[in-house]
């Protein structure tokens, strides 16, 4: 296994000299400045969260989606800041993203609000204007499914569970020939809490690329702590034996299915219920061993919602495919043709997994 590295004391460029091989990689600038953009980001999630605690008007800055998806601040401000800051570095990749500019355009006062949030964390002579705002937004509007790179955004994944303060993240994939290459996982509200380590950073970013592993690391941008995965220890635990995980929401995903899986295997553990995919990063770190979703009538994922959580799980020595076994395909657009569910493993037979899943669903 790869060795586990100890505490870091500088920047993060050095930091992810250190933690990957010397030799040349064809996504390295990508993923090292993917994971600085994505540290900004997390900080300008959190402010807004933070508000939220004094301001009940933060709230009333919430507006739907027509899937009735509660859309924040939060989700604007981060993936204006993603994008504007990507396509600067990056001017011939596009971009496939959750959220377009049309009801920013429409509420001058949520337009100023998110304006706010983005100047916020720009240098002056980087502030965007509110016409810059709405265009950099309107950059996720690639169709995809033609094999050009392209960078996949879900600015606030697990949204309820950012206006509930639990758990939700900054997903940030890069495609490559229909295929992802660079993932990065920010997760704010995640500890990382190492084995041994008494106390726990709150905030934490998960970064792979292809062939060349993943880190964990403190959500900062001179983290005090960044590790590779897996570790060499079992991450903490109170629980014995295998453990799932579901989503907390029900709407787009069958718990019933779920827990059907799971007494096909034998699994008595209750399910850790949690938005967005922190749960890829929580399985890569070793802290369960399963993710289940299966779709409801005519649901289908939104690329966006896996991409990067995908190659954090694989790059840790998971796996994650459909529930027929078959690997997930993100290269026939922005959605994913996802009739069978996604599972994910980490620590078990995934082809007993599979076998698990296919029981269910004949019972």
């Amino acid at each position: 296994g790869r060795s586990r590295l100890g505490l870091v004391r500088s920047g993060l460029w050095w930091t992810l000299g250190r933690l990957v091989s010397k030799m040349t990689r064809r996504y390295e600038l990508e993923r090292c400045e993917a994971v600085r953009v994505v540290v900004k980001a997390c900080t300008v999630s959190r402010r807004v969260q933070d508000r939220m605690d004094d301001d009940e008007e933060e709230k009333l800055l919430s507006t739907q989606k027509a899937d009735a998806s509660p859309v924040t601040v939060a989700d604007f401000a981060v993936q204006a800041l993603l994008l504007s800051q990507l396509h600067k570095l990056f001017p011939e990749d596009c971009f496939i993203a959750e959220e377009s500019s049309g009801a920013l355009r429409a509420d001058k006062r949520l337009l100023d609000e998110v304006l706010d949030e983005v100047n916020g964390v720009l240098p002056v002579p980087d502030h965007m204007t509110s016409d810059e705002l709405c265009e950099a937004i309107d950059l996720g509007r690639h169709s995809g499914g033609d094999g050009r790179r392209t960078w996949v955004l879900d600015p606030i994944d697990g949204t309820k569970g950012f206006l509930r303060k639990e758990q939700y993240c900054i997903a940030l994939g890069l495609l490559d020939h229909g295929r992802v290459r660079v993932g990065i996982l920010g997760c704010p509200n995640l500890p990382c809490l190492l084995p041994g380590a008494l106390v726990a950073d709150i905030g934490t970013v998960f970064h792979a690329e292809q062939g060349h592993g993943v880190v964990m690391q403190t959500a900062e941008a001179n983290p005090n702590t960044c590790v590779a995965l897996p570790l060499d220890e079992p991450y903490p635990s109170s629980a014995v034996g295998i453990q799932f995980m579901e989503s907390v929401e029900s709407a787009h995903s069958s718990h019933a299915m779920s827990a059907k899986v799971a007494a096909v295997l034998g699994v008595v553990c209750p399910p850790i219920r949690m938005d967005s995919q922190a749960k890829y990063g929580v399985l890569a770190r070793g802290q369960a061993n399963i993710f289940m979703r299966f779709p409801k009538k005519e649901y289908i994922e939104n690329i966006w919602d896996h991409a990067a959580g995908a190659i954090v799980l694989e790059e840790a020595g998971g796996t994650v495919t459909d529930g027929a076994g078959r690997p997930l395909r993100f290269d026939l657009g922005r959605k994913m043709d996802n009739d069978y569910g996604i599972v994910a493993s980490n620590g078990i037979d995934h082809g007993e997994l599979i076998r698990a899943v296919g029981e269910a669903r004949c019972d």
